[in-house]
């Protein structure tokens, strides 16, 4: 194997498909990334047997072949090299890689032993990538990460026509977003609980390109596998089992008051008055005609406050929230101003966006953060 690539070209992609190698492989060739070059360029891969990555990029081959090196000392390696062309050449059980004056010598991993990846499904669908990350990081924030519930790490994605609804949950809260894709076959039908983290890292490493085609290996999951592909990168990542929540139940269906905010405003009063909020201690709020006042700390501990302008329709309200928690969904929001809309101050609330004060609040995305209970109440 030989082949030549300019050092930048060959880092980002390098270190692009390490990242989901796995920090303790349970077998020594799970840490190797895969080297293949042939006649149509440069091909990278990655495999856990959970989630796959590759990506391609253009290369001169006089020499074609394949080999298995350590994916994170190569990215270390390709990431330290001069701006220069590099050249990558296969000796026996080494890879050599030069670089102007720069030579390195990794020793191979058996490649005989690496497993094969898995077969790219046939595309489901298809929507630009900078929505598909933004949907992904506005749900991806309230999906659970203790790995002893594993139902909550998923984002519960589900596809009717050319509708698609993205779910997460931690118990706490619940983030929704509704989205419109090109689906392959009119009327598709299909649900799949994809891991957070790794649609995550997927939509966010995707979303430089056109469009990402998804690809679920059948309609009712029973293949248990999902792909992404963007430009030329592609990731697929086994599906997790058991029952999602039936969330849609925990939407209330109308309001007893809701209030509209500045979101940038409300964000920065809850960041200062958090400050003295003790971990796990809530900020209270307590919602007035024309005005928010929120608080933190009590008897000899340290106290704030501070009173936001607020539009209020319906009663007046007293309740209190996590403030990390109440953050994530307020940067979620991608709005001017932020709708809550509350039942009781025990009950959840649901924010949503509005791009006015006066305009209808947006459906396509809400969160709906559990209060904590304020002593007397």
């Amino acid at each position: 194997m030989r082949f030549r690539v300019e050092r930048d070209v060959l880092a980002e992609a390098v270190a692009w498909a390490a990242r989901s190698l796995p920090t303790r492989p349970p077998v020594p060739v799970l840490a190797g990334l895969l080297v293949e070059a042939g006649p149509d360029g440069l091909a990278l891969s990655g495999f856990d047997y959970e989630v796959s990555a590759r990506v391609t990029i253009d290369a001169d081959v006089p020499e074609p072949g394949r080999a298995l090196v350590s994916g994170r000392l190569l990215a270390d390696i390709c990431r330290s090299l001069p701006p220069r062309t590099v050249e990558v050449v296969s000796e026996g059980s080494k890879v050599v890689v030069t670089c102007g004056s720069s030579r390195f010598s990794l020793l191979t991993l058996p490649v005989e032993e690496y497993p094969a990846l898995p077969q790219m499904p046939s595309a489901s669908g298809s929507l630009p990538a900078e929505v598909f990350a933004a949907a992904v990081s506005q749900v991806s924030v309230a999906a659970g990460r203790d790995d002893t519930l594993p139902v909550l790490t998923g984002v519960r994605v589900e596809i009717e026509g050319e509708r698609i609804t993205l779910a997460a949950t931690d118990r706490y809260r619940l983030a929704v977003r509704e989205l419109t894709w090109k689906p392959e076959q009119a009327g598709l039908s299909a649900v799949a609980l994809v891991p957070a983290r790794t649609l995550a890292d997927s939509a966010r490493s995707l979303s430089s390109g056109d469009d990402v085609l998804v690809a679920l290996a059948s309609p009712d999951g029973s293949e248990n596998l999902v792909g992404f592909e963007g430009g030329t990168r592609r990731v697929t990542t086994r599906l997790l089992d058991g029952e999602f929540p039936k969330y849609q139940a925990l939407l209330p269906a109308e309001s007893a008051s809701v209030a509209v905010v500045e979101t940038g405003a409300l964000v920065d009063a809850v960041k200062r008055v958090a400050l003295v909020a003790e971990r796990n201690t809530p900020v209270r709020l307590s919602f007035t005609d024309g005005a928010v006042t929120l608080e933190a700390g009590s008897g000899d501990d340290a106290q704030a406050s501070e009173t936001l302008e607020a539009q209020l329709e319906g009663d007046e309200i007293a309740i209190a929230f996590n403030p990390g928690y109440l953050l994530d969904g307020l940067g979620a929001l991608d709005a001017a101003y932020a709708q809550l809309s509350f039942t009781t101050p025990t009950k959840p609330a649901v924010l949503s966006g509005r791009a006015t004060a006066d305009a209808e609040p947006s459906r396509e995305y809400r969160y709906l953060l559990m209060p904590v209970r304020l002593s007397g109440v």
